[in-house]
Parts: C-alpha cells; structure tokens; sequence
C-alpha cells in the first residue's frame, strides 16, 4: 500500500526533505508538498537584493516544479497554496489553494516545515511568506525606496537588522543617513559577536541608537514615516524597515501542540509530542535557535527518521550542529561572527558568507544534492 508524506513549505526545511525521501525511488511511498510560493526563495540574500542591481531575480527565487520533474510523476505531488488547518488524530490537513479551492489532504506521515514571519505593519522581504509576484514586488519596490531614500531607519538590531544596515551602508553610508535601532545596549542581543558587529557598521557610517525600541511607525502626508520608540521620542525617516517580531507559522496547528512562543513541541527525534507521525523542522521549531545551518541539520534527521518510521523501526536522535556558528555579513565587504565561543576574523566571516550570502548553494537545494 502507498504511503503519504505531506510536507508543508517548500523552503529550505521542506525541500530538502522532499529529496531526501524521493531520492530512495520508494515506489510505495508517495511525497505531497505543500507550498505558498510556487518559487524556492534564498532569503538569506533579501538583505542585499533590496539594493538595485546587487542580485539577480531569477536567482534569488527559483522555480519548485523543474526541481522535481527529475522524479516519477507517480511518487509526487506539488500544490501551490496553504495550510490552513490540520486535525492529528483524523491525519489530515486543510489546504487553501492558489486557485480558491479548499482541500483536505490525507497522510501517513506529516512534516511541518511552514517557517515564520516577520510581524509588522510595515511589508518587508525578509521571508516566503507571500506569493512569488508578491515577494518579486516587494523587493524591487523596497530596493526603488531604498534607492530614493536620504535618511533610512532599520528597526531591529538582530542578525537581519545587521545585515540589513550593513548592505545599504555598504552602499550609501557616505550618501544617506543609515539608522540602526536597538532595543537594547548592545548589537545582536548579548552574543559575543556584537562588538564586532557594531564596530563593522561605524566604519560604514551606520548611526546606532541603544535602547530605541520601534513599538509603531505611522505614514505621514509627507510621504514619511514616524517611527515612535518605547521612551516616546519619534524619528521622522524615508524609508522605514523593521526587522523585529518574527514569528512562526503556526496558526494552523492545534494550541496543544504548541509551546508558549507558538512554537512547535517536539521531542528529540522533531517528532511532535503526543503523536507517532509528525514531525517539524526549521523555523515553526525555532531549537535551539532559528538558523538556515540548524533547519538544515534538523531536515536531515527528519527525513531519515521518516524513512525508519515508513520501515516500522523506531527514530533516531536528531543530530545537530557540532558546534553553535553565528555568522553576520556587514556589506560587501566586512562581516562579524563567531564559531562556539571563538570570534572569528571579518574577513572569514565575508568569505564563508558576505561574498555571495550563500546564493551558490541555493542550486543544491533546486537540484537535491544537498539532500
């Protein structure tokens, strides 16, 4: 009898365990996935792709279909839309789909790889949480803004809010005002990278404001934003950029299965508590932390656990990262990092990530080598 594996999101986490479970040729396995984007989206480049002519559209965002034509027809299945909800003791799922059709979708095995969000009022490009021609447009109109901009406020001084003020610093620090806000004294909370980090973005001209916490913007008749911080002041800008409050996709998960944070509860196999048949990866996990190199490791293990799960032996320990690396690229040229508890040299952190952030593995994922 066949078995089926729906898989919700076709990013990094979801992709990768389509080819891995594909590329064992199981003819009595069948793998649906489910995806709100009809393209792969590398947004780990959306902080240098909202600079005009720095990445390529058709490189940034990369068709899904061609990627699994390699396989027989038979053992797939590819839905543009979105989970909407999603019953564990009945193994179904609600699927909204691109052409308004809702559908309830049947498994054996469920993987939840939807990733997050970045909750703000203000649209921004830094997830695949909209449509391919939504995402297309939202990067080409905020790289026009960016381009049009004297003064630009980044809210957020995170790994993206870094990477974000560092790519138009690279750009326009000795042209436009670049603002960074942190919420707190430091850059990239207390991690021992921060100093690099913040020290990299003066020599850029990037002015840093500690405990500035954005908590609203509002768009005035003028064209710009006011962004109101938690002390009351108010910062009048051009352009305005929040990189705070991401969220996981969640929403269309039972409460119980969910921790606080509306993450994922999931034991040490990505096996969600109190069930047998699914599992979670990526950013709807956010463990230890959310992290392109972490998703990874964890799709691995989930799709090797599904093949044991599909072969009725028991799971395997997820294997993570031998050791925590947090890489910050600062532009073009510069970056900030650190691997365990060793900080690692501004130029190595350019050339494992700030030289091309990535884009050349973005193949691997198309193609399932990496898988």
């Amino acid at each position: 009898m066949v078995q089926r594996v729906v898989i919700l999101g076709g990013s990094f986490g979801g992709l990768h365990v389509t080819h891995a479970l594909l590329k064992k040729r199981n003819k009595d396995l069948k793998v649906i996935l489910v995806s709100k984007n009809s393209h792969f989206f590398w947004n780990i480049a959306s902080v240098r792709a909202i600079v005009p002519g720095q990445i390529k559209d058709e490189d940034i965002l990369r068709p899904i279909a061609p990627a699994l034509a390699r396989y027989p027809s038979s053992s797939y299945e590819f839905l543009i839309g979105e989970a909407t909800g999603a019953d564990f003791a009945s193994n179904t799922v609600t699927i909204a789909l691109k052409d308004g059709i809702t559908s309830t979708v049947p498994y054996d095995h469920l993987v939840l790889a939807t990733g997050a969000n970045y909750d703000s009022e203000v649209p921004t490009p830094w997830k695949a949480s909209n449509s391919y021609d939504e995402i297309l447009s939202l990067l080409h109109s905020t790289a026009t803004a960016a381009s049009q901009a004297n003064h630009i406020t980044v809210a957020g001084a995170g790994a993206t809010g870094v990477e974000v003020a560092g790519e138009l610093a690279y750009e326009w620090g000795n042209t436009k005002q670049i603002v960074l806000l942190s919420g707190s004294s430091t850059v990239l909370g207390n991690d021992i990278a921060g100093p690099a980090a913040a020290n990299e973005l003066k020599k850029l001209n990037v002015t840093i404001k500690y405990n500035a916490r954005a908590v609203s913007s509002k768009k005035l008749d003028s064209g710009k934003t006011e962004v109101t911080l938690e002390n009351g002041e108010t910062i009048t800008t051009d352009l305005y950029l929040p990189t705070t409050g991401m969220s996981p996709n969640t929403s269309y998960i039972p409460a119980e299965y969910l921790l606080g944070n509306k993450t994922v509860d999931v034991d040490e196999f990505l096996r969600v508590k109190n069930t047998t048949n699914v599992w979670a990866v990526g950013d709807v996990v956010s463990k230890p932390r959310a992290g392109f190199m972490i998703t990874q490791k964890q799709a691995a293990s989930a799709a090797k656990n599904i093949e044991l799960a599909l072969q009725s032996k028991q799971p395997v320990p997820a294997k993570g990262l031998p050791v925590d690396i947090l890489a910050c690229a600062v532009g073009r040229g510069r970056g900030a990092g650190r691997m365990g508890s060793i900080k690692l040299p501004s130029f190595g952190v350019w050339l494992a990530k700030g030289k091309t952030l990535g884009m050349p593995m973005a193949a691997g994922y198309i193609d399932g080598s990496v898988a």
